[in-house]
């Protein structure tokens, strides 16, 4: 048994001071991700301070028509919002695909964005892994890499990123809102995250002591269609091969906006930027939507034993898109 102290935050400013004071402190909400890496050795916090009581549970319309959302929203809670539900489909299916009804029950909007990689050698402290000790090595280049990255990848870091409620948020255009010691400053999501480069310790753009308060989501343009669709190798609660959120609106013949994300396929939450372009301004159809998909995966360098999820990523990226463009049609 490794030991640690414990602390229950009072309020947002008190939990950022006694972290940020501590070197080997970090915050506790649910704890899904963080209690199971300090039982695999991965984790080794010496202050645990919980955040969970702390007033950052509301799901809150924004002057704009946006929501609010805090992050200590449980994720089941948050799946099965009303507005959730009718603006933000893409989000709810996600969230239903992303854990178990238990760990959805506990797993908070914040702790779901900051969770770390599941890949194998990250998770095994007998072996080398930049992501865990820099320096070292990363054992699943030449490994196991069914999982790992396509795109984005380093010499120094595969691994992806696990979450599927990231994807659809970074396809939402979402915001995260961080406290620090000087206040509160405001993060797209598309910039929170980081390639592995050379250190793939640092999955985000987080100082230590930042605290996640919040998550912002923009109004969805009107007539949208959105999907969230998730390739895995079981049915039950798996992480992700292969993700797309995608979202269209369609007018007058013509695709008049594209927001695509894909996960299992890199680092962070892939915004698909190349594939975006390609759609927007051009009438829906498989040759377009094929061309997209070849834009955005013509970078992918995959590894030896995982090159299918290219053309995987390609066929379910075509399919999402064809699916949304004949319910726009309906």
């Amino acid at each position: 048994m490794i030991p640690f102290d414990y602390e229950q935050a009072t309020d947002v400013d008190d939990a950022v001071a006694t972290v940020t004071a501590d070197p080997r402190a970090c915050f506790l909400a649910g704890g899904t991700n963080l209690v199971d890496d300090m039982k695999l050795g991965v984790a080794e916090p010496r202050l645990l301070v919980d955040v969970s009581r702390l007033p950052l549970g509301g799901v809150d319309a924004l002057p704009d028509g946006g929501l609010r959302i805090g992050a200590a929203v449980r994720n089941s809670d948050l799946a099965a919002h009303d507005v959730v539900r009718s603006r933000y489909p893409m989000l709810s299916r996600a969230l239903l695909s992303g854990a178990s009804g238990q760990l959805r029950n506990l797993a908070t909007t914040a702790g779901n964005l900051l969770q770390r990689t599941r890949c194998v050698y990250f998770q095994d402290v007998t072996t080398p892994c930049n992501k865990r000790e820099p320096g070292t090595g990363c054992s699943a280049i030449g490994g196991y890499v069914r999982y790992h990255a396509i795109l984005g990848a380093s010499e120094h870091c595969v691994a992806v990123h696990p979450s599927d409620m990231a994807v659809a948020m970074t396809a939402l255009d979402a915001v995260v809102v961080v406290r620090d010691a000087d206040g509160e400053r405001r993060i797209p999501l598309s910039e929170f995250y980081r390639l592995p480069g050379d250190r793939p310790d640092l999955d985000t753009v987080l100082a230590h002591g930042d605290l996640v308060t919040a998550v912002e989501l923009p109004p969805p343009p009107a007539g949208n269609r959105s999907a969230y669709r998730k390739v895995r190798d079981r049915a039950s609660f798996a992480f992700a091969v292969v993700s797309v959120a995608a979202e269209l609106t369609v007018a007058d013949g013509s695709i008049g906006s594209a927001r695509i994300a894909l996960g299992g396929v890199a680092h962070r939450p892939w915004r698909a930027a190349l594939a975006e372009g390609v759609l927007v301004g051009a009438s829906p159809g498989d040759d377009v939507f094929a061309e997209a998909a070849d834009a955005e995966l013509a970078a992918a360098r995959p590894l030896p034993g995982n090159e299918f999820k290219v053309a995987l990523t390609r066929r379910v990226l075509v399919a999402v898109l064809g699916s949304l463009a004949e319910e726009a049609h309906r």
